[in-house]
């Protein structure tokens, strides 16, 4: 009995590795053997065939040339493109990199090249210029214009901010830079005249 129970478990084992390795020899029938050349600095393709250029190195003619990496400079690793990109506070100009001049007042921007000026100035030809605020104007956030906007209740009069002159029965307006008639009075001749009923 344990003599038939363990010729049938060898059986079984038997037949598994022979269909193993009947599996195994199909798929190695049916396996694509492609030789390429591969040049130096190269490696063959993961998916397909050919190959790619390791990094550090771009296809020319059939060969993988070295990248020249200018100064100030580093390796992308990325496949396409020139293969490097300038450093913080670099900026690519033609084959190499030149440094971004920061002015006195100014700071580089998230992308690292691109200047802005420090709060109270203003870019003028390259420089970060004081902005100079009028009395009763105040600093506005902005990359264009005076950089300062009046008060509410000013205007803006040749650079300064001089003092809405309000006629009777007026008040300032919902922009502050501009009045308005109380009701039930009407603008006119800057001058607010009763409605007639």
């Amino acid at each position: 009995m344990l003599d038939r129970l363990l010729q049938s478990r060898y059986t079984s084992v038997f037949s598994l590795l022979l269909l193993f390795i009947c599996i195994s020899g199909t798929k190695l029938v049916f396996a694509k053997v492609v030789s390429i050349d591969i040049p130096a600095n190269a490696s063959a393709k993961s998916y397909g065939d050919g190959w790619n250029c390791d990094i550090g190195y771009r296809e020319n003619k059939g060969s993988c040339a070295a990248i020249d990496v200018p100064v100030n400079a580093y390796l992308t690793h990325k496949s396409y493109g020139q293969g490097w990109e300038c450093k913080r506070s670099f900026k690519q100009k033609n084959n190499s990199c030149s440094e971004v001049k920061v002015p006195e007042n100014g700071y580089l921007d998230y992308s690292g090249i691109k200047v802005k000026c420090d709060r109270g100035y203003l870019m003028n030809k390259k420089v970060c210029e004081l902005i100079k605020v009028p009395v009763n104007g105040y600093l506005e956030e902005s990359s264009y214009g005076p950089g300062w906007k009046c008060d509410r209740g000013y205007k803006v009069n040749n650079g300064n901010c001089i003092a809405l002159n309000l006629p009777t029965n007026a008040h300032i307006g919902y922009s502050g830079k501009d009045w308005e008639c109380d009701k039930p009075y009407t603008k006119t001749h800057n001058k607010c005249i009763a409605s007639k009923k």
